[in-house]
């Protein structure tokens, strides 16, 4: 599957935004998929994923304000994002595997490119 990210921009702390994953192709719907992010001088992240059959796992640092919400009829992920900080600027990933596991770890077959959250303080 491919996917392509957006919906990044700046926006002030506290505000939200909110992130899409489209993805391509038929097997959408049975792909586990993930949103990492990567802020500057720093490894990449897993924030929140979402298997095929709808269970989550989120970062500790995000759980409670951010939020995932998958549309197989459209092909889209959203990862809605509010009370953001300036910790939470990073270039956003989605991913996606058959496998939940792979998308867990980062080592899912797709990738899409990222998408720039900047908050500012």
């Amino acid at each position: 599957v491919q996917l392509q990210a957006f919906g990044g921009g700046l926006v002030q702390a506290g505000g939200s935004l909110r992130l899409s994953c489209a993805g391509s192709g038929s097997t959408f719907a049975i792909n586990a998929i993930g949103w990492y992010r990567q802020a500057p001088g720093k490894q990449r992240e897993l924030v929140a994923a979402v298997s095929s059959g709808g269970s989550t796992n989120y970062a500790d640092s995000v759980k409670g304000r951010f939020t995932l919400h998958r549309d197989n009829a459209k092909n889209i992920l959203y990862l809605h994002m509010h009370s953001l900080k300036p910790e939470d600027t990073a270039v956003y990933y989605c991913n996606a595997d058959e496998h939940y596991h792979a998308v867990l770890t980062g080592s899912a077959g797709s990738w899409g490119q990222g998408t720039l959250v900047t908050v500012s303080s």
